[in-house]
């Protein structure tokens, strides 16, 4: 048990409209189309780092992970999550490229999830329902269009985020130049979905979950929460590191066989309460199930056909001591998409969380991705649609290529910046 205090603990770490910008747009982009055919009006939050040149031709897009944001990169006055390796001077120069780090649909740090308001002002809470990683893409790619991004230099994803740079790959081909896949499957396996539902289960059975209606409650379910994040932070180091940094060691005036913890146990406590104090309980279950659901072969002739649809020169990062994401489930991608490079790996103890510790593993693979040529596949897919656009808007120099992506229809979002 915890000896720290818990009463300030809020309901929900969840951004509430109204408070501190801290850095972060916001993108009203009207009501979404749903794969289950609900229509849902939504807003994204979004960061954006370094400039955008006139051609609109140096976009970089970062998707973050579960309990991620917007905020990869420092700015703000507060670190970013991933400033070493997005920055001036770093991997992602940021005095080379322009950075757009989107906070997910169904998150809590600013776009659209259970805690914002519904139309009748109240939370969505369980009202909100399910969203899968084709609906994040797609919210994404109006935020794209709103801001006038035809095409990216990189879609860079890693965990979650690499579902969702996936969908992105496969959806929007002419919009991908380059695609780097981090510590990520294809589709969810068994293991996975096993690992999530304990998660779930942890936060459903909270009594002050409520059924997803606790926000005018005094207490949240952070308790179910913290033991959903204790659970994944297990799933996200390796038993290597932990006994090599714990072992048996009891926690500092703790006493194990009087009832103590020992330091391992402190060490989960310490992040399920940390995760409690910034995320909402809500989104780490809607985003969890997103994930439960990530097939990218669902309703395109399965896994080889739709991974065959890639078009980008594509990077498969792997992590060799990842256990919630396999070596092998990167080998697979990196067999199936087309003219992937050779399989990139990351040598680490750490586990999962590697893509956020070996910054200089994670920068020298993105670097050499950087610096590859746009694939053949991709430039004969635009060759052949800028074709077949000429002969139908015959010499109109003003046209778009339609391999860049859809003009962005008038009226289409608005845009704004919280003070």
């Amino acid at each position: 048990m915890s000896a720290q205090p818990h009463e300030d603990i809020p309901v929900t770490g969840a951004y509430r409209e109204g408070e501190a910008a801290r850095g972060r747009s916001f993108a009203d982009l009207g009501k979404l189309d749903l794969d289950d055919g609900r229509q849902l009006p939504v807003t994204l939050a979004y960061e954006t780092f370094g400039r955008l040149t006139p051609a609109r031709d140096n976009a970089v897009l970062i998707l973050h992970a579960l309990t991620g944001d917007s905020h990869c990169a420092d700015g703000s006055g507060e670190a970013g999550w991933w400033r070493e390796v997005v920055g001036p001077g770093k991997a992602i120069d940021t005095d080379r490229y322009f950075v757009l780090a989107p906070n997910v649909l169904g998150g809590c740090q600013g776009s659209t999830g259970p805690a914002s308001a519904a139309p009748d002002g109240r939370a969505w809470g369980s009202r909100f329902g399910q969203v899968t990683a084709r609906d994040q893409v797609r919210a994404e790619a109006l935020l794209a269009d709103r801001l006038g991004i035809d095409t990216f230099e990189l879609v860079v994803g890693a965990s979650m985020g690499g579902h969702r740079a996936l969908e992105w790959a496969i959806t929007h081909p002419g919009r991908v130049r380059r695609l780097a896949l981090i510590a990520t499957g294809a589709r969810t396996t068994a293991d996975q979905i096993g690992l999530a539902h304990t998660q779930l289960l942890a936060i459903e059975s909270d009594p002050d979950f409520s059924g997803g209606d606790y926000y005018d409650q005094p207490r949240g379910p952070w308790r179910g929460l913290a033991l959903a994040r204790r659970i994944a932070h297990l799933s996200y180091r390796t038993s290597t590191e932990l006994d090599t940094r714990f072992g048996r060691l009891a926690q500092d005036g703790e006493e194990p066989l009087e009832g103590g913890r020992f330091a391992v146990q402190s060490y989960l406590d310490h992040h399920g309460e940390k995760l409690a104090r910034r995320f909402d309980a809500n989104s780490y279950a809607v985003l969890t199930r997103a994930m439960l659901t990530h097939d990218v072969g669902r309703g395109r002739g399965g896994l080889a056909r739709a991974l065959g649809q890639i078009t980008a020169r594509t990077m498969v990062i792997a992590v060799d001591s990842d256990r919630l994401f396999g070596a092998e489930e990167s080998r697979l991608m990196s067999r199936l998409i087309p003219g992937s490079m050779p399989l990139a790996t990351i040598t680490s103890a750490y586990g999962h969380d590697a893509f956020l510790i070996e910054h200089a593993q994670v920068s020298r693979h993105l670097a050499t991705l950087l610096t590859a040529r746009p694939g053949p596949a991709h430039l004969s897919l635009c060759r052949r649609k800028n074709r077949a656009q000429d002969r139908d808007k015959g010499s109109e120099k003003e046209a778009r290529p339609q391999c860049a992506g859809r003009p962005v229809r008038a009226n289409q979002t608005t845009c704004r910046r919280a003070g």
